[in-house]
């Protein structure tokens, strides 16, 4: 019997949490099919073209977004017949709404849910759009503390630095819509630390061979970009150029931007880490949420109301030890 083009899991979040390292694992498991784009962004949309986004970038980057269901369908109908097919959209788990529509359309769907320290995410969030030019703020706490503004004048998920971390609050929700059995969550640190071990727990929950995958490549981390006249100088080109390519197809700002953004990250800067003063001030905004998060989950997260930083992907990854 011919399935219908749909997923059989989705990578459901969190932004900048891993999800990306894990779906090129998953990728490259012999039973596993996964689209492409990667992120159709279907489930955020509800049969109409996704909102008029404002923010850098945000009205270039949303014509990728995939919202009619027919063209949805055909980025599964490439499957082979007896493959376990899965997408990453790292922002269902943040929508409600996206959550909703996964539950009714998709009643026997898998969930992979990927969650990180919520402050090391939201400095990796900033961290992305400010070494792609995109961020104007030089400094991660200005910028976290302008999301409500930016919120309000309409900028895309993406920006929600403290929004997208507050997992306890997205999983309270999902569990009241999905059976918690379909749902798995998967902790940064274990990508990092035990790789072969977790893609072997995302195997079993999927109902595929264990012990084909080996090693998760490394996340899709960019060179820093140390303030000064680089950022002062490209940054507002970037921004205008990724403004003006709403109004062409999207490969054409894509393939026009990259000599512009390799100028702005120069691989000789390294990426400062958070000092235990900066977590200490942004440790409120997320301390109540890691809590109801251990209370969903039944896992011990405590270590997230630490003052140390854990360093980045590539530092954990090649062993080296983070600042305290």
């Amino acid at each position: 019997m011919t399935r219908e083009p749909r997923p059989d899991f989705l990578l459901v979040g969190a932004p900048k949490a891993g999800t990306s390292a894990l779906h090129l694992a998953l990728a490259a498991h012999p039973d596993v099919f996964v689209t492409t784009p990667k992120e159709p962004k279907f489930w955020l949309c509800e049969g109409a073209p996704p909102p008029h986004w404002g923010g850098p970038g945000d009205r270039h980057s949303q014509q990728e977004w995939i919202w009619r269901a027919d063209a949805y369908a055909d980025l599964f109908r490439p499957a082979p017949p007896d493959s376990v097919r899965g997408e990453s959209t790292p922002f269902y788990l943040w929508h409600r709404g996206a959550q909703r529509r996964i539950a009714d359309a998709l009643p026997e769907v898998r969930l992979i849910a990927v969650v990180r320290d919520p402050i090391d995410r939201a400095y990796s969030n900033w961290m992305h759009l400010w070494s792609d030019g995109l961020e104007p703020e030089a400094d991660f706490e200005t910028a976290f503390g302008r999301e409500a503004e930016r919120i309000a004048a309409g900028y895309a998920p993406f920006w929600r630095y403290r929004e997208l971390g507050l997992y306890g609050e997205q999983l309270r929700d999902l569990v009241k819509l999905v059976d918690p059995a379909r749902i798995l969550v998967v902790r940064y640190r274990d990508i990092v630390d035990h790789p072969a071990e977790t893609v072997d727990r995302a195997c079993r929950f999927l109902g595929i061979r264990e012990g084909r995958v080996e090693q998760i490549p490394r996340d899709n981390s960019r060179p820093y970009v140390a303030p000064g006249w680089r950022p002062r100088v490209l940054g507002p080109l970037v921004r205008g150029g990724a403004w003006a390519g709403q109004f062409v197809p999207p490969e054409v700002w894509r393939r026009a931007s990259v000599p512009v953004v390799a100028q702005l990250q120069t691989r000789d800067a390294h990426r400062p880490s958070l000092s235990a003063e900066q977590r200490a001030r942004l440790l409120p905004a997320f301390a109540d949420d890691i809590r109801l998060l251990g209370e969903i989950t039944g896992e011990d997260f405590s270590d997230w109301l630490s003052t140390r930083d854990r360093g980045s992907f590539a530092q954990r990854a090649q062993g080296v030890p983070s600042p305290r």
